[in-house]
């Protein structure tokens, strides 16, 4: 299956997918660390450091499954109840979100996955909310993607314990982003790889179908 990465971090999303498919994933990172990360974390995977947006309208056709998890920031709830905070001033949503969205919802024909967190709006296209996250899909998702709990805290231990949760060592960033920012962005590997077996077993019972008719 070949699989688009969009917006990949360091694959939180990605970890377990090989134990679903024969994956041949294509992620695109703009951080230059983090893309040497993931590649050090996945070596087979192809990563290419750019632009997600432009690459996702440039090659989408090439690809049976894209994950897209744009920057939240601008649509999250912290961002919104902190405004007036220290003098920060209100900012536009960033619509890229949105102009993924249709456009993967109107134009490509295999499966896709628009992941953001639950924003301080009401969405302005109809998603599934499964714990703090939204997913637009063109599947059903189950309605719980993994068991697993974060321990999100704050504090000098809050990224040690997203470091057992996440399975990785987000010490040996030494990028530009805060740590604590990226670790609390990556998606817990379970969901990741709930979603793609979801998805795989809905393409498997439509290659069946098809076979029947013939």
């Amino acid at each position: 299956m070949k699989i688009l990465n969009l917006y990949a971090c360091l694959g939180g999303n990605r970890y377990k997918w090989d134990e679903v498919t024969d994956v041949e994933v294509t992620a695109v990172e703009w951080d230059q660390e983090l893309a040497k990360m993931y590649q050090e974390r996945f070596p087979n995977d192809t990563v290419i450091v750019g632009d997600a947006h432009q690459y996702l309208l440039d090659n989408y056709k090439e690809f049976d499954f894209i994950w897209s998890s744009p920057p939240c920031p601008t649509h999250s709830r912290a961002r919104f109840w902190g405004f007036g905070v220290n003098g920060k001033n209100p900012v536009y949503p960033d619509m890229v979100l949105y102009q993924e969205i249709l456009l993967l919802q109107h134009h490509f024909k295999g499966k896709y996955v628009v992941e953001n967190v639950t924003p301080y709006y009401d969405p302005l296209i109809l998603a599934h909310k499964r714990g703090r996250h939204l997913y637009w899909t063109n599947f059903n998702l189950p309605n719980v993607l993994s068991e697993r709990k974060a321990q999100i805290s704050t504090g000098t231990n809050e990224v040690k314990k997203l470091c057992e949760f996440h399975d990785y060592d987000f010490y040996s960033y030494k990028g530009n982003q805060r740590i604590n920012k990226i670790a609390r962005n990556l998606v817990d590997y379970e969901a990741g790889k709930t979603i793609l077996e979801t998805a795989v077993g809905i393409i498997n019972r439509q290659v069946k179908n098809q076979l029947r008719m013939f």
